[in-house]
């Protein structure tokens, strides 16, 4: 305190410099240092305050000093306030420096820097303010001419704006689809890969950049060099499977419609034997044969209808038959069809090359020697020649009450049945285009059309298949110009060899087996779109039933036309059959038919007519049935690609297994109890984990992929391990819409009749049950790993 007293009786002295000092630390305690005394230390103080002094004296620090009469003030000063206390020392890490006065007459009366002048400030805001202006300018010029080359990045979408939806829609015209349907028809259809080359061709001129050739060497069973032949033994008259009499005529012998009148990998040769008509070869109508008449290796003659073809001639085969003439019941087609007097084509493959059952046939793959699937030789038979073997007049069928064709059962006939098909080895190619999503791109939308690899078989609806999704692709382009992406990868797919057994989707979908089980969404079929033109018929996977519904209600060109259209869960043909029966892929179909009001009319579209027996502009000749299965493909495909939520319903699945079980004779109470069980889980999952997902203020990114992971399964516990020949193993699949129970167990109950056992019927319980029961537990799971992830995040 000393020391202090000199410092204030001096204050009012001016122009006095300050000093610093290099001092130990210990200095505040009484005493000197000994390390002062070291003279290199003492030079090394003598240099800091040397440039202490420097600095001090340079310009800037003159504001530290007051006019005199300011500091005499100061100095006479004697108020209370002011505080004239040392300054403390501040810390280094070489020692600690305190500040001293080098007159004890001198004082500071500042303790805070004070402001710099007024015109070096200026100066400096000045020259940070024009840099910031160049900045700025030269920003906007950069970011103009950026953004005139650069497309803009897409805009966030919620969801997925459904105005794009609308813009891309709009695009999707009937003119257009005619066009694009005309050119198709000029191509060449000598060669598969030639006429899969154009379609590629032409999806990338529509701005696909992505489109792929895939080729599988396959077994296929072709017509041989003239066609198969019917004779009547009684008077030796020979008939192809038109009804025409046999002819050495050139002409007629290539003419393809006869050529290309056969059944694919059927038996091959010649029998002769008893022709007994089974009319649809139900259980009911063997049993009622076999109980009058011995069949073993006679000939069944079978009308197509009430159930698959490849159903009915397992039990025939089981029968003991021996060959089969397959034939459409004139009765059972529509009034407009005129298909009488035409022969037809029918593949008797359950799908893919049957030299590789289960795997693809790539290079190395080991080929089976299977050149028939089946023992029989069957043959499909035009209705006229099926006329002439029951012997009917031929006007039958034309009066004002039709009469279902019936063999009298007095008269028997014996006739000779030659089948010469020929299996080969043969390339089928795939078009498959890709269109990667912008979020998930891991996730696929499957699109599908097909190309008939059959020489004037099949009708035109390849045709149309293939325009309707090049006109779909058509409307994306403009969006995709202009930054947009869906949400999920779509794949346009254009498949060959699909009238032979739906050979090259099962073989591309078997080599891509892995990947598609974990990242296929959803398959939408275009097969055969415009078949007919009075009833829209929307076929989808009971997931995805409101999702179609939905479409429809908003997407119908001609409204008279699609009004009050039932979506069903279905078997459907086609090559959406490997994606529902081996993958569990929810899957939807849109077409026009000309359905009739019949028990029997079901399955007749397994019978493949000529071109000339179905011509699609005559069908529409405005193209508007097109436009309407275009918008409707285009609004379910853009919405399961670009929501962010999968639009699929959990518990429309429950409610459709519960129907299936309403008046089931063998509905037991297990069944029931599982079934009821199932509908409780998927409620709650609808109300806890749907709903809030769909609220884009509680939607969580995580969250809903986990959720999107648990819809994308959600049929694939529905799959048995094995299904009656012609019958999907997919058991939300009904036979057709006049049966509501699983047709399984319609199957198992139907063959109870015949063998007198319930074995089949209790395996086939075992398999149902199961089947929900492991669908419950998936449910269940899903919702415990949300609780889970619910509780980890609180």
């Amino acid at each position: 305190m000393g020391e202090n007293e000199p410092r204030a009786a001096s204050a009012a002295q001016p122009d006095k410099k300050m000093a610093y000092h290099k001092v130990n630390a210990d200095q505040r305690a009484q005493g000197h240092s000994p390390y002062l005394d070291n003279d290199e230390l003492q030079a090394t103080a003598l240099d800091l305050e040397w440039d202490m002094e420097k600095e001090l004296e340079e310009p800037g620090f003159d504001h530290f000093r007051l006019d005199s009469s300011a500091q005499q003030h100061l100095g006479n000063s004697q108020s209370p306030d002011l505080d004239l206390e040392p300054i403390q020392p501040s810390s280094s890490p070489k020692g600690r420096f305190q500040r001293l006065q080098e007159d004890p007459d001198y004082i500071s009366h500042y303790t805070r820097q004070a402001p710099k002048s007024n015109r070096c400030s200026f100066f400096r805001i000045l020259k940070v303010f024009c840099t910031a202006l160049i900045l700025f300018i030269f920003g906007i010029v950069i970011g103009y001419y950026a953004r005139k080359k650069c497309p803009s990045p897409p805009t966030s979408q919620e969801p997925n704006n459904p105005q794009i939806y609308h813009k891309i829609l709009k695009e999707i015209k009937a003119e257009n689809i005619k066009q694009i349907y005309r050119d198709l028809l000029e191509f060449s259809r000598e060669d598969d890969a030639e006429l899969a080359m154009k379609i590629l061709g032409q999806w990338r001129s529509q701005g696909l950049e992505d489109v792929r050739l895939v080729n599988y060497s396959v077994l296929l069973d072709l017509p041989g060099p003239s066609s198969n032949t019917v004779t009547l033994q009684s008077s030796g008259e020979c008939f192809y499977p038109s009804g025409q009499r046999c002819s050495r005529d050139p002409k007629t012998l290539d003419s393809q419609d006869l050529l290309y009148s056969y059944a694919a990998y059927s038996a091959k040769g010649t029998l002769e034997a008893e022709l007994v008509d089974v009319q649809y070869g139900t259980m009911d109508d063997l049993i009622r044969i076999q109980a009058v008449t011995n069949v073993t290796k006679k000939i069944a003659l079978l009308k197509l209808g009430q159930s698959p073809l490849l159903y009915k001639l397992s039990l025939l085969e089981d029968a003991g038959f021996g060959g089969a003439l397959v034939y459409t019941d004139p009765c059972d087609l529509p009034k407009t069809a005129e298909l009488a007097d035409k022969a037809f084509m029918v593949s008797l493959n359950s799908g893919g090359d049957p030299s590789t059952p289960g795997y693809a046939s790539i290079d190395g793959s080991y080929r089976q020697n299977r050149l028939n699937l089946t023992t029989l030789l069957v043959q499909p038979i035009s209705a006229l020649l099926a006329r002439k073997l029951v012997s009917l007049p031929e006007d039958t069928a034309q009066k004002e009450r039709c009469t279902p064709l019936q063999l009298p059962a007095a008269g028997k006939k014996t006739i000779s049945l030659n089948i010469q098909s020929v299996t080969t080895y043969r390339t089928i190619s795939n078009v498959i285009g890709y269109l990667k999503g912008a979020v998930f791109p891991d996730r696929y939308v499957i699109i599908g059309s097909h190309h008939s690899s059959l020489k004037g078989y099949g009708g035109q609806g390849w045709a149309s298949s293939t325009a309707v999704i090049t006109a779909l692709l058509q409307a994306l382009v403009p969006e995709l110009k202009r930054g947009w992406r869906p949400d999920r990868t779509l794949l346009f797919c254009s498949w060959g060899g699909t009238a032979l057994g739906n050979v090259g989707s099962y073989e591309w979908a078997e080599d891509l087996r892995s990947v598609l089980q974990r990242n296929a969404v959803a398959y939408i079929s275009l097969h055969n779109p415009v078949t007919g033109n009075s009833t829209l018929r929307p076929v989808a996977s009971p997931s995805l039933q409101q999702l179609a519904a939905e479409s429809q209600r908003c997407n119908c060109v001609e409204k008279a036309r699609c009004a009050g259209s039932n979506v069903s869960s279905v078997q459907i043909q086609g090559d959406s059959d490997y994606f529902i029966n081996h993958l569990g892929v929810p899957a939807t179909q849109f077409s026009y038919e000309d359905i009739k009001a019949s028990e029997n009319s079901s399955f007749l579209s397994e019978a493949l007519f000529p071109v000339h027996a179905t011509k699609t502009e005559e069908l529409d000749p405005s193209f508007s049935l097109h436009e309407t299965i275009a918008k409707l493909t285009g609004q379910v495909t853009l919405q399961i690609a670009s929501d962010p939520v999968l639009p699929f319903n959990a518990l429309d699945i429950a409610l459709e297994v519960q129907n299936s079980l309403k008046g089931d004779e063998a509905g037991v109470p297990q069944l029931l109890a599982v079934a009821s069980r199932l509908r409780d889980t998927a409620e709650l999952f609808q109300s806890d984990e749907m709903r809030p997902a769909n609220d884009p203020e509680e939607r969580a990114p995580v969250r809903v992929r986990m959720l999107n992971d648990v819809l994308q399964g959600l049929e694939k516990s529905f799959l048995l391990h094995q299904a009656p020949p012609g019958l999907y193993r997919n058991i939300l699949y009904r036979l057709d819409d006049r049966t509501s129970q699983f047709s399984v167990l319609l199957e198992a109950l139907e063959h109870c009749k015949r063998h007198q056992s319930n074995e089949t019927v209790q395996a086939a319980l075992s398999e149902v049950l199961n089947s929900i029961n492991s669908a419950q537990v998936y449910f269940k799971a899903g919702l415990d790993v949300f609780e889970t992830a619910l509780a980890g995040k609180k």
